[in-house]
């Protein structure tokens, strides 16, 4: 599942994200979503996360 929809989000779940560093490269962040940060239902490049360890990116691929 990609992430351009808030309603597939929710705290705890497993999520590979892009950081704002890494956006040219796509390099991948994995991590545990602890807030979601865009307010709207859906974001043509993904919904903007907090994960557990503070980095914030937008998610790429929900994973569990």
């Amino acid at each position: 599942m990609d992430g351009r929809n808030r309603k597939d989000l929710k705290s705890g779940v497993e999520v590979d994200i892009v950081l704002k560093k890494d956006q040219r490269t796509g390099r991948l962040t994995r991590g545990v979503v602890k807030d979601i940060l865009t307010k709207s239902p859906h974001h043509p490049y993904g919904i903007k996360v907090r994960l557990t360890d503070g980095q914030v990116g937008r998610v790429k691929k929900i994973l569990s």
